[in-house]
C-alpha cells in the first residue's frame, strides 16, 4: 500500500469531482490527495485502511477522508472473481477544503462546516445520523451540474455535521511521513502483513521486509503509526474476523483460526478488546441490523 500522491481529475469548468465506481480496483493503492473525499459504499465489502486505522467496510458505509490523509479500500476477493456476479457500487466526491473560498468557511454561520472539515483530517465514519439524506445528496451530485452540484455538496456536509455519532478513524498522533523511501517501507510492511497475517510473523521476518534491524523496527513502526506492530497485526486479524462473522458461513471457532488466531481464548480476548463486545454478540447484532 504505497501512499502515492494521487492527482484527482477535474474538468476545467468544475471545482469538484463526482463519480460512480463499479470496479473493485479503481485507485487500488495506498494513496492520498489534496482533496477531501466523501465516499458512499452502496454495495461493497472489504477492509479499509485510513491513516493508522484498519477495519472492515461494508454496504451503506459513508466515510469522509480529509486532505492528505492516506487511505485504501481493499475489496474482498469475491468482487474480483470472474465467475462472481457481484460488483461494487460506490459514489465518491472529491473537493477542495476551500471550494467556496476562505471567506465562506469563516462566516460565523459556517462554523459547523469548518469544524467538520478540520475533523475530517483524521477520517470520519458516519455511525448514527441521516445517512439516507447524505447518500441522496451524493447521488444527486452525480446527476447535477454547475451551482446545483455545489449546493448538494453543501447539504451533504451540513447533514454530516449534524450527525449524532461519528467515529474518528485515526489516532490523534498519526502523521504521514512524506519521504518517498519511508512511504515505500510502510507500503511493504502493510502488504506483507496483509498477505501473511494467517501465519506467524516473527520480528526478524517483518524487520527484514522493512530492511532495518529487529531492534530498530519496533521503534520505527510505533513512531510512524502510533501503535505497536503486534497491535496492528491484531487489528487486521480482528477485521478479517468481523467480515467472516457477518458472512455467517463458518462457526465462531472456525472464524478464530481462519482469521489467524491460534487459540480461541486469545481470539475472544483480542476481539472484545478492539470491538468492545464478544464475537457472538457482534455477529448477532450484525445479523439483526
Amino acid at each position: 500500500m504505497k501512499p502515492q500522491l494521487l492527482k484527482v481529475s477535474m474538468e476545467p469548468t468544475q471545482s469538484l469531482s463526482v463519480r460512480q465506481d463499479s470496479k473493485p480496483f479503481i485507485n487500488n493503492k495506498w494513496h492520498y490527495h489534496q482533496e477531501v473525499e466523501l465516499i458512499h459504499f452502496i454495495e461493497g465489502k472489504g477492509t479499509q485502511f485510513v491513516g493508522d486505522s484498519v477495519m472492515p467496510f461494508g454496504n451503506g458505509d459513508i466515510i469522509l477522508v480529509g486532505k492528505n490523509l492516506p487511505h485504501y479500500w481493499r475489496f474482498d476477493e469475491c468482487y474480483s472473481q470472474e465467475e462472481n456476479t457481484l460488483a461494487p457500487d460506490v459514489n465518491v466526491a472529491h473537493f477542495s477544503e476551500n471550494f467556496l473560498g476562505e471567506a465562506f468557511l469563516n462566516l460565523p454561520e459556517n462554523k459547523p462546516l469548518r469544524v467538520l472539515l478540520e475533523k475530517s483530517k483524521r477520517g470520519l465514519k458516519i455511525i448514527k445520523g441521516n445517512k439516507e439524506r447524505i447518500a441522496e445528496m451524493l447521488g444527486n451530485m452525480l446527476k447535477a451540474s454547475g451551482a446545483e452540484r455545489i449546493i448538494y455538496l453543501i447539504h451533504a456536509l451540513i447533514e454530516i455535521s449534524k450527525c449524532e455519532e461519528v467515529e474518528v478513524l485515526t489516532s490523534i498522533g498519526f502523521a504521514m511521513d512524506t519521504e518517498p523511501s519511508e512511504r515505500d517501507r510502510i507500503r511493504d510492511i502493510y502488504d506483507y502483513t496483509f498477505a501473511n497475517y494467517r501465519n506467524k510473523i516473527n520480528l526478524e521476518e517483518i524487520a527484514d521486509v522493512a530492511k532495518i534491524s529487529p531492534n530498530s523496527f519496533c521503534r520505527y513502526f510505533k513512531s510512524r503509526t502510533q501503535k505497536t506492530y503486534s497491535q496492528f497485526l491484531t487489528e487486521i486479524k480482528v477485521g478479517q474476523a468481523c467480515k467472516l462473522l457477518i458472512d455467517n458461513r463458518l462457526n465462531i471457532k472456525q472464524v478464530c483460526y481462519e482469521s489467524g488466531f491460534n487459540n480461541f481464548a486469545s481470539f475472544h480476548k483480542c476481539f472484545k478488546s478492539i470491538m468492545g463486545k464478544s464475537p457472538l454478540i457482534y455477529q448477532k447484532e450484525m445479523m439483526a441490523a
